[in-house]
C-alpha cells in the first residue's frame, strides 16, 4: 500500500492517528508510529509550551516519524505553542480550525510537512492556495471538532477532483474496510481518531473508555453545547461530535442560555474531575459502534493493515 503518505514518512500503513486533544499525547503517538503508521500528538488550546516539548520527546523517542496537531484559533492567545512546535521539529504538523494560513510558510521553512483539515471543498481549495503539503477531507461523521456540512465520501470525491495536492480522508473510518474504500477512491491515506479511543495508550479515564465501548453507531450527536458551557473560543462553525448524554440533551438548542449559566459550567467542570460521563463529554465519531474492546495501538494499526488484502481482492 504505497502512497504519498507512506513514501513521505516511511510508513508501512497509510494511516495517521488523528490529533485528539486530551486523548492523544506522546505515548499514543509513539505507539501508533512504532506500529508502522503516523502518530500525532493533540494539543489543547491552553496547553503550555513545556507540555508540548515533553510530549514531542515521548512521541519521537523511538526514532519514528510523528506529528503534532494545533488549533489555529488558539494560537494568537498562546503563541508559545508554535514556538515549541518549531523547536521540536516534528516531521508533520496539522494546524486547523481557524486562520491557519499565516503559519504555513514558517512551518514549511523549518522543514515540516504541513496539513490542515477541511470540511468543505472550498476549504480544501483554500488550503491548497495557502501552500499546505496535503489536506485532510474531514467528513461530518468524524468525532471531535469540525464542520457538520458534508459526509466523508461525497466530500472526499469532490476534494480529490478539486485539488492537486495529496488528500487524506477522515470521518467514520474505523476498520480496514474504510481504509480500503478511501484508498480505492484515490486518497493518500486515512486520518483516524475514534478507532484509537479504546487503546490502552490514550490519556482518557477508564470510565470514558467504557462509554466508548458501550456506544452504538447512533449514540453520537453534533453541537456546541460542551464548548459553550466551558466558554471556549472555538469558531462557531466548528462544533463537536461526542457521545450523547444527559447534559447535551438538556442544553442542545439552549446554547444562548447556557453561555451565561455558571451553575451548568460548574457542574460540567465537576463532572470532568469526577469522571461522570452523564454530564462530562467523550468526543467520538459515528464509527464508535465498531469499537468493542480495549486494544493496543499496535493491534489497531495491524487491523487496518489488512486493507491491503481487501484491495488485492478487488483487483484480482
Amino acid at each position: 500500500m504505497r502512497t504519498w503518505l507512506t513514501d513521505r514518512f516511511g510508513l508501512a500503513v497509510p494511516l495517521v492517528g488523528a490529533p485528539m486533544a486530551g486523548v492523544a499525547a506522546g505515548r499514543l503517538a509513539a505507539a501508533v508510529s512504532a506500529a508502522g503508521a503516523l502518530g500525532v500528538v493533540g494539543v489543547l488550546a491552553a496547553a503550555p509550551a513545556p507540555w508540548i516539548a515533553e510530549q514531542a520527546a515521548v512521541a519521537g523517542e523511538g526514532g519514528r516519524p510523528y506529528g503534532i496537531g494545533l488549533m489555529a484559533w488558539a494560537l494568537p492567545g498562546n503563541p508559545a505553542q508554535l514556538d515549541a512546535v518549531l523547536a521540536a521539529r516534528p516531521p508533520l504538523v496539522s494546524v486547523s480550525f481557524g486562520p491557519y494560513a499565516g503559519y504555513v510558510d514558517e512551518l514549511r521553512q523549518a522543514g515540516i510537512t504541513v496539513v490542515t483539515q477541511a470540511g468543505t471543498t472550498d476549504e480544501a481549495r483554500a488550503a491548497e492556495q495557502a501552500g499546505v503539503d496535503a489536506v485532510v477531507a474531514r467528513g461530518a461523521e468524524a468525532g471531535g471538532h469540525g464542520r457538520d456540512d458534508v459526509g466523508t465520501l461525497p466530500l472526499l470525491e469532490s476534494v480529490l477532483d478539486a485539488v492537486r495536492i495529496p488528500v487524506l480522508a477522515a470521518g467514520g473510518i474505523s476498520t480496514a474496510r474504510g481504509l480500503a474504500a478511501v484508498l480505492a477512491a484515490g486518497a493518500a491515506g486515512a486520518w483516524v481518531g475514534t478507532a484509537f479511543l479504546g487503546c490502552a495508550e490514550t490519556t482518557i479515564p477508564r470510565e470514558a473508555t467504557e462509554r466508548v465501548l458501550q456506544a452504538g453507531e447512533t449514540d453520537t450527536s453534533y453541537g456546541r453545547v460542551f464548548d459553550v458551557a466551558q466558554r471556549l473560543g472555538w469558531p462557531p462553525e466548528y462544533g463537536g461530535r461526542a457521545i450523547r448524554n444527559a447534559f447535551f440533551d438538556r442544553w442542545v438548542g439552549h446554547e444562548a442560555e447556557l453561555a451565561s449559566d455558571d451553575d451548568a459550567r460548574a457542574a460540567l467542570d465537576a463532572a470532568r474531575r469526577d469522571a461522570d460521563y452523564d454530564t462530562a463529554y467523550v468526543y467520538a465519531g459515528q464509527g464508535v459502534g465498531m469499537i468493542r474492546e480495549r486494544r493496543t495501538a499496535a493491534d489497531v494499526v495491524a487491523a487496518f493493515a489488512t486493507a491491503e488484502n481487501l484491495l488485492t481482492r478487488f483487483t484480482d
